[in-house]
């Protein structure tokens, strides 16, 4: 009886601790899965990060194409100011800084998203393994339990029957009215269910021997087992974890440097604004190049004259035409602000006026008439040299047709147009090459043909072949078209200069004539002539030295070298050539880009 108590007792014990065991267990399980889902919740977060990475990037990115320019405007004149070019760079670094926020998002999601997410579904399914092994376990424990409870119930059962039998046999055995078969037959009846007792025993003896053996299994070996590595699943998942919070950081500190880079470039795009360079390019884009108005004559209309002859004239020369013979009732078009300056409709000049005899003869400085000495200054002043008009209207004329007012850009100031007649120029000379290129392969293509007929046909080369020559012969046409055009433009750049000389010109001895009174039988000046007089050498204006070597093939050009001091006599006006002087004497222009210029202040 004591030992079949003792017996229940560890039963109980068993179960009690089968039931903490239960208790430990979802514990562990409520544990882990509460780490995988602090996993999918830093994942969920680093995405939303990403996406508000990718959409200030983006916006960033639309900001910067909004005010930025489009591709077809970026020659505008606007975009020589350093304030508008660093704006442009500012937008151009901003555009880089957005990049590089693309790029934090994209290694966030990439490093951490993607690879966590990767990990988590390996650690859910590890977890669900071990879980399963537990719960196999345990399952495999509760079914011994219920064979060790079945064996000892029934163990309990059959002892109380035993016990019961063998109490009615030894009250049959002591009954005097009990017969002798009556005794035999409850003495066989207490031995059979003592013997099943016995078995029931020793039946639950062996499910107590088996379940306590599974149970030290269970408890020292398979759980301990099982829980040590969910313990080392969760501590993986938790260095995994740390990493991510540390990348987290360090994705965004591996681009700071960019990022500062381009903070820098914003900084200096603003330190490079120069108000006074900006001053100059408007400065340089809007020189009309026009000539300042002189004063305004006085007329006497009494005298019935056009102009004043006496020495107290109140007005001066305007200009080249004063001298040429100005007709009073038409402009001369030469200086006329709008006027279209076609090439064919250079006038022929006339005969130059003849000294009135009131006013004695002509200066000696000047030869025959104050012509000659116009004509000098153009001689040194024009670049190339123009050696006649009449070779100039023979040049004109041979295009055949006025220009149109966007061809020529005779509706720019004069300045402005030699610009766009320059930059024309060059764009013509690089198509030009480009075509003459793609000549030469085409020719060397259809020799390769003709060599090696396998490789095609010469005749498919054909119309290439001639499309190409229309393409060089028309762009010729319009080189030549332009170079006349440009011509001219120099023409009158040179007068506009000469007038300006004789404007501050003193003429003695009544060198200025009475124009309205021309003599007929005077000859017109119709070339440049190379027996000027020689006059006095004007004082140079500063000092330059070369930088480069410069042949002076070109007539009007003078030859230097490397290092050469030369005497600046003349500044560019505007078309690149500064006119210089040697120690000699000897006079002509060079490239204003081969020198450094210092003018004497």
């Amino acid at each position: 009886m004591a030992r079949f108590c003792a017996h229940v007792e560890s039963i109980r014990r068993i179960h009690r601790a089968g039931t903490n065991l239960d208790d430990q267990y979802d514990i562990i399980e409520k544990h882990t899965q509460s780490g995988l889902e602090l996993v999918e919740k830093y994942v969920k977060f680093v995405k939303e990060r990403t996406e508000i990475e990718q959409n200030y990037a983006k916006q960033l990115r639309n900001l910067s194409k909004k005010y930025n320019l489009k591709r077809n405007s970026k020659d505008e004149p606007e975009c020589r100011f350093s304030s508008y070019q660093s704006f442009l760079d500012m937008l151009n670094e901003m555009n880089d800084y957005a990049g590089q926020r693309e790029l934090i998002a994209e290694n966030m999601m990439m490093n951490i998203c993607i690879d966590l997410t990767k990990y988590l579904q390996e650690l859910k399914q590890e977890r669900k393994t071990y879980l399963m092994e537990a719960k196999k376990a345990q399952q495999s424990l509760e079914s011994t339990y219920k064979q060790l409870d079945s064996s000892k119930k029934r163990f309990e059962r059959e002892w109380k029957e035993a016990e019961r039998a063998a109490q009615y046999a030894e009250k049959t055995d002591q009954d005097i009215n009990a017969t002798k078969a009556d005794v035999e037959k409850a003495k066989q009846q207490a031995h059979m269910r003592a013997h099943v007792a016995e078995e029931c025993k020793n039946d639950y003896a062996a499910q107590l021997q088996k379940f306590n053996k599974e149970q030290s299994q269970f408890y020292f070996n398979d759980m301990p087992l099982i829980f040590n590595k969910l313990q080392d699943l969760d501590e993986r998942r938790i260095k995994k974890l740390k990493q991510g919070y540390i990348l987290f950081s360090d994705t965004e500190k591996h681009v700071m440097p960019i990022i500062g880079k381009c903070l820098e470039g914003i900084t200096k795009a603003g330190t490079n604004v120069n108000e006074r360079n900006d001053s100059m390019v408007v400065i340089e884009q809007n020189k009309s190049g026009f000539e300042r108005p002189g004063d305004v004559e006085f007329e006497d209309y009494s005298q019935a004259i056009n102009r004043t002859s006496s020495d107290s004239s109140l007005g001066t020369p305007k200009g080249p035409v004063d001298l040429l013979g100005k007709n009073k009732s038409k402009n001369f078009w030469l200086f006329s602000k709008r006027s279209k300056l076609s090439p064919s409709t250079l006038p022929p000049f006339t005969t130059p006026p003849t000294p009135s005899p009131a006013n004695g003869p002509s200066s000696p400085k000047f030869g025959r008439d104050p012509l000659s000495y116009c004509l000098k200054e153009i001689n040194k002043t024009v670049k190339p040299r123009i050696s006649s008009f009449r070779t100039l209207r023979r040049s004109v004329s041979h295009q055949g047709r006025r220009f149109e007012l966007t061809e020529d850009f005779a509706h720019l100031p004069p300045e402005q147009r030699r610009k766009r007649l320059q930059q024309k120029l060059e764009e013509i000379c690089k198509e030009l090459q480009k075509e003459v290129d793609q000549s030469e392969a085409l020719g060397k293509m259809k020799d390769v043909y003709e060599k090696n007929p396998q490789m095609g046909d010469p005749a498919s080369l054909a119309s290439q072949i001639s499309q190409t020559s229309q393409n060089i012969e028309r762009l010729r046409g319009e080189l030549n078209k332009y170079e006349v055009i440009m011509t001219s433009v120099l023409f009158i750049h040179v007068l506009r200069s000469s007038s300006t000389i004789l404007r501050g010109t003193h003429f003695p001895d009544g060198a200025h004539s009475d124009e309205s009174t021309p003599d007929p039988s005077q000859a017109i000046y119709a070339e440049f002539d190379d027996d000027f007089e020689e006059e006095e050498l004007t004082a140079p204006i500063g000092t330059c030295t070369a930088m480069y070597n410069f042949p002076g093939a070109s007539e009007g050009t003078i030859s230097m070298q490397e290092g050469e001091e030369l005497a600046v006599v003349e500044e560019d006006k505007g078309d690149g050539w500064t006119r210089v002087r040697r120690n000699n004497g000897d006079e002509g222009y060079i490239p204003t880009s081969y020198v450094t210029i210092t003018l004497n202040k």
